[in-house]
């Protein structure tokens, strides 16, 4: 018996799986392809299964974390075929790292805001992220707070033309940085006031000395 860990992408029309249905498919494609899982004991039973900081509907990734205890001592491979398009198993290893290790994410984030010039979206979003303090709403279990995300945002760049490309590290826990958050330190700007939408995709997991996760 051993805890193996999966290093996934969850890319294209997957990115609309939600967290429970990503657990279902993930479950059914390793009984498909023979991987023995170990599962809890009681009147209901479930496989010892746990993900990475769970990903919210609509943002792809490309570096997504998934532990599972299973019944065999060896890596299972074939998984793949038993998957949805836009899941794929990129890593199969043994872990030896928590995850509460993981302190940032690299994240590239599409921003499209059609009624305004995007020389003039670029330049707010610069000065938004230059700024000592950047507070935003953010909901909780308990209602809506304010934060201030100034010191959970890292190396904001910005590129793009007809698209807008801001590539940055964020927060991944105490606080969780969202691609709502995001969309909140650009819409909350009163030179933006119409709707701002934003492609988020996972890029890469790292721990609080920035070096990669595994």
């Amino acid at each position: 018996m051993s805890k193996i860990r999966f290093r996934y992408s969850k890319t294209g029309k997957a990115k609309y799986i939600s967290h429970l249905d990503l657990m279902a498919t993930i479950q059914r494609a390793f009984l498909r392809a023979g991987v023995k899982l170990k599962y809890t004991e009681g009147f209901n039973p479930h496989p010892y299964m746990s993900v990475a900081m769970p990903l919210s509907v609509g943002a792809e990734s490309l570096c997504e974390l998934m532990d599972v205890e299973i019944i065999d001592n060896e890596l299972p491979d074939g998984i793949d075929r038993y998957l949805p398009e836009g899941l794929n198993i990129l890593e199969v290893y043994t872990p030896t790292r928590k995850f509460n290790q993981i302190i940032w994410i690299e994240v590239i984030c599409e921003i499209h805001c059609d009624d305004l010039p995007y020389d003039m979206i670029i330049e707010t979003i610069k000065k938004r992220l230059a700024a000592k303090s950047i507070v935003i709403p953010k909901k909780t279990k308990s209602g809506t707070s304010y934060i201030d995300v100034a010191p959970f945002v890292r190396e904001g760049k910005l590129t793009g033309d007809d698209t807008i490309i801001m590539a940055a590290k964020i927060s991944a826990q105490n606080p969780t940085i969202s691609q709502n958050d995001i969309l909140n330190v650009i819409s909350c700007d009163e030179k933006v006031q119409t709707p701002v939408h934003i492609n988020m995709k996972r890029i890469e997991m790292y721990d609080k000395d920035m070096v990669l996760f595994r």
